[in-house]
């Protein structure tokens, strides 16, 4: 007997992929479990079969860099904060923090494929009873139009946020004069994709500084202490903390302010959550 769920949870991280560099990722979870029924006609109810799952992955790899160490470039290190994770291709990262910030996975390459295997060998080392197998399904949301995938970190989060490189693969609406603007939504997105979003007031300007070209950015959390050195054209520096309500806010304001013209800015925070804000000129 095989127990489908589908659209179970989401998986929101970042990944550092040998093409592209530190890019964020936001992948839908669906789910099968293959076992015997019970005396209750059942294999695993499905008021538990969410939590059971959703709790694993929100306490191992989701919010956290996933990192493929034989990628090439690629160097993983024990240090003070906890692991530096460093890399040579396709530009020069380091990344420090508590261990729990990272997802270390002995591969060239990060694929939701590979993961999702991974993720179910995870899971099968203390099934639930009558459970034989199981099977995760990770995939890209749709998205007909404009999208970006960024990375980011959010030190007064309470949660796992506030790990300096997690991300999400995110739609992106513009509104002007009532109607979307997809050329607007394509060129923002494409000035947003694949790049690191920092609070200004995280940036280490001393080290900046003597790091030329670079952009390095620290801050400690309640997890521990996080910072990151990165170039600098990989990055956009907010006057805000760069949760989704102050991208929005962001980006209604920048589009007003090179266009002349009222805006209205739909940002979404992975799949199906978001937040909307608008800007006058």
């Amino acid at each position: 007997m095989t127990l489908f769920v589908n659209r179970l949870t989401h998986l929101d991280a970042s990944l550092w992929c040998p093409e592209h560099g530190l890019i964020g990722a936001s992948w839908r979870v669906d789910a099968e479990l293959d076992g015997e029924l019970g005396a209750d006609g059942m294999l695993f109810d499905f008021g538990e079969v969410k939590p059971w799952i959703k709790s694993r992955l929100d306490r191992g790899v989701d919010h956290t860099l996933l990192v493929p160490t034989e990628a090439p470039g690629v160097n993983v290190q024990e240090c003070y904060e906890g692991l530096r994770v460093r890399t040579e291709t396709p530009y020069a990262l380091e990344v420090r923090g508590p261990r729990q910030a990272f997802s270390l996975l002995p591969w060239p390459a990060v694929t939701p494929q590979r993961l999702a295997e991974h993720l179910d060998q995870g899971l099968m080392r203390q099934p639930p009873e009558r459970v034989e197998a199981i099977r995760l399904t990770l995939s890209d949301e749709p998205i007909e139009g404009a999208g970006y995938r960024y990375s980011h970190g959010l030190k007064r989060h309470a949660g796992n946020c506030q790990r300096i490189a997690h991300g999400h693969r995110s739609r992106l609406h513009v509104w002007q004069n009532g109607q979307r603007c997809p050329a607007l939504e394509a060129d923002w997105a494409a000035r947003l994709d694949a790049r690191y979003l920092v609070d200004e007031a995280d940036v280490d300007e001393g080290m900046e500084a003597s790091w030329l070209g670079r952009l390095v950015t620290s801050y400690r959390a309640a997890q521990g202490y996080f910072t990151m050195s990165l170039p600098r054209e990989r990055c956009v520096v907010m006057p805000t903390s760069t949760t989704v309500e102050h991208i929005a806010a962001w980006l209604a304001g920048e589009i007003t302010r090179e266009t002349g013209q009222a805006t209205r800015v739909q940002a979404f925070e992975g799949i199906d959550k978001g937040a909307f804000a608008e800007a006058k000129p």
